[in-house]
């Protein structure tokens, strides 16, 4: 029994375990698609290990290229068991082969409060400089050099031979300390013979001292001058490059204070001086100069590429060139010079007292005195208190309205009198209608007799001209601007663009401002307004043009000019513009309505009517022109009654 219920429980045993085997075996579909996924997988698993070894053999062939490269270009050191080789680089370069045979340096790396510099070992000059507390448009750190640029002395060796320094290693040498790093790069041409660029590197000034200087080696040197050369491409910075194009150009000082420039707008321009002092590769709001202190250059030749235009390039804005030559003296070179990488900060600037600030354009004569003793002092005020460059636009606006407005003031009093004035004017017009001379003379006479002077209108007018020229440089040259924004606008030094525009129209660009939009619709309102006291005040004259017809399509063609102008300059300008010619609608409307007294005026003409009024010199002088001129024509009136009585 026992036996029985054992072999029934075993049985049932193995069924359970044959059960749960049959429920354990995977199923035909499911093997399929772990096939699939497993082949899927095996595929790109080994398409990604092909790929990476496709890369490393295309990274590895690059490397042996590159390596090859410089294999080739490089000028391979002596070996002292190469004689052979030895004299041949004697040959070509005289004791400058010595440099070949020492270790190579490393580049010196130098980083201040104002830059992050790197000098290179081979050739001895600056292969990057950043600005720290500047940045480009993308937020990074303003790089003047990043490997763009190209510094070389030529020298000329006693055999005929000439090296450039570009080609050799230097060995560096360099003290730090808590103001200043020095670092001396040193061109061997044997123990205690070289030629040296020596580097004085504030750590807060953005001035360079830079020596140039041999030792030893005026047995080997010729005494014939050195060509020095230096070029660089000037990379761009701000948010539009064609914009930055237009005030990027090379400016210098020479024969003791006179300052040129090539022209910024030109595709390539080209010039020479002689005794020249320094000279700057301008960028918009940053400047390399090279100042040649107590020696300037005898004589040196510039030029200049405008990349964007030539080859279309978006990286670069123009290509720049100095060629000038260094004068030895008793076979030995010795020059002090300065390097200066930095902005175009006005102030600092003039603080080196080299005239360095002359190349920030602030305008000639009227314009630029404006500029440096009323709008920089007031602008440099009000940044003191405000922080929102925008509202300081506007407080100037404002500032400048208030003081100017008395000129509105005696332009709309003068249109008062010649509008009270008219009717007699009218009358004299139909009177002397035949005769001109005798018509002027008259209105000449009431003008004066009543005190009213139709130049006082004019006159104030011409005041504002200065003062807007003034303010078109002042806005695109000034550094606090740069990358300042104001309500939807990035930056005030640069145009503003609130709608930009699939295409291009022609003045216009593929952009819309605002600002400038706005600008010209007031400015339409205020000739307006203008134009109709003027027609009320001013008659026509016989044979004298239509003044109303000229007025009235100038009415319409001067606001499109505005904003086909403004459109694509400084939004600090625009800005400006804006609010000044709001609020002179405003002092217009206040000084038509609540303070000329047409009443008063009238009553003042005729008290002047009732005083004898003394001409002036001036008056008096154009009355006897007219006299001997109404004389002249009744003289030939005369002559020809009688040649007709004769006929």
């Amino acid at each position: 029994m026992a036996a029985k219920q054992n072999k029934k429980s075993t049985a049932k045993k193995g069924k359970t375990s044959q059960e749960k085997r049959e429920v354990r075996r995977p199923s035909f579909k499911s093997l399929l698609i772990q096939y699939i996924i497993l082949t899927i997988a095996f595929y790109f698993t080994a398409k990604s290990c092909e790929n990476a070894r496709k890369s490393k053999e295309e990274a590895a062939k690059a490397a042996q290229t590159e390596q090859a490269l410089k294999e080739k270009n490089k000028i391979k050191p002596a070996r002292p068991e190469d004689s052979l080789q030895w004299k041949s680089l004697q040959n070509q370069m005289g004791d400058f082969a010595y440099a070949l045979q020492l270790p190579p340096s490393e580049p010196v790396q130098v980083k201040t409060e104002l830059f992050d510099i790197s000098i290179s070992s081979r050739g001895g000059a600056f292969e990057k400089l950043l600005l720290n507390r500047h940045t480009n448009a993308k937020g990074k750190p303003v790089r003047l050099i990043d490997n763009n640029q190209d510094f070389n002395i030529d020298l000329k060796l006693k055999n005929g031979k000439i090296i450039s320094t570009r080609d050799f290693p230097f060995v560096p040498e360099v003290k730090r300390t808590d103001s200043v790093t020095i670092v001396t790069m040193k061109l061997f041409a044997g123990q205690d013979k070289y030629l040296a660029f020596e580097y004085r590197i504030p750590q807060n000034d953005y001035m360079i001292d830079f020596k140039v200087y041999t030792k030893n080696l005026g047995y080997i040197l010729s005494d014939d001058a050195y060509d020095l050369h230096w070029d660089l491409k000037a990379y761009s910075h701000e948010f539009d490059p064609k914009y930055e194009n237009n005030f990027t150009t090379l400016k210098y000082e020479y024969e003791d204070g006179k300052i040129d420039e090539l022209s910024a707008l030109s595709k390539e321009d080209s010039d020479e001086a002689e005794d020249v002092d320094w000279v700057d590769f301008k960028q918009h709001f940053f400047s390399s100069f090279i100042i040649t202190g107590q020696k300037p250059f005898e004589k040196a030749r510039f030029k200049q590429i405008s990349l964007r235009d030539k080859e279309q390039d978006s990286i670069h804005t123009k290509h720049f060139f100095l060629d000038t030559r260094l004068q030895p003296e008793n076979g030995n070179l010795y020059y002090e010079m300065k390097w200066y990488h930095g902005p175009n900060d006005y102030e600092l600037l003039a603080s080196y007292d080299m005239d360095l600030e002359e190349i920030i354009p602030l305008g000639w004569g009227i314009f630029g005195w404006i500029n440096k003793y009323a709008f920089m002092p007031l602008f440099d005020f009000l940044k003191k208190f405000i922080s929102n460059y925008g509202l300081i636009i506007i407080l100037m606006t404002l500032i400048v309205r208030l003081v100017t407005s008395p000129l509105y003031y005696k332009t709309y009093v003068s249109q008062a009198k010649m509008k009270i004035i008219r009717p007699e004017m009218e009358e004299i017009n139909r009177k002397y209608k035949d005769n001109p001379m005798k018509r002027q003379k008259e209105i000449m006479a009431l003008q004066s007799k009543t005190g009213v002077s139709p130049l006082s209108g004019c006159v104030p007018s011409l005041l504002f001209i200065p003062i807007f020229y003034a303010l078109f440089r002042f806005f695109p040259a000034e550094l606090d601007l740069r990358h300042k924004g104001f309500l939807w606008v990035n930056d005030l030094s640069s145009y503003e663009s609130f709608v930009t525009l699939p295409f291009n129209i022609p003045f216009i660009g593929n952009h819309i401002s605002i600002f400038a939009l706005i600008a010209s619709v007031l400015m339409f309102v205020y000739m307006k307004m203008n134009q109709s006291s003027q027609n009320m005040s001013m008659p026509t004259q016989e044979g004298m043009p239509d003044l109303s017809k000229m007025m009235k399509w100038m009415l319409y063609l001067m606001p499109f000019m505005m904003f086909f102008f403004f459109n694509n300059y400084a939004s600090g300008l625009s800005l400006y513009y804006m609010i000044s010619t709001f609020l002179s609608l405003v002092i217009v409307y206040v000084i038509k309505n609540y303070v000329i007294d047409e009443e008063k005026v009238k009553a003042q003409i005729e008290e002047n009517k009732k005083k004898p009024k003394k001409q002036s010199r001036f008056q008096a002088k154009l009355q006897a022109l007219m006299e001997q001129a109404e004389q002249q024509r009744r003289l030939q009136e005369e002559m020809k009654r009688k040649r007709n009585r004769k006929k």
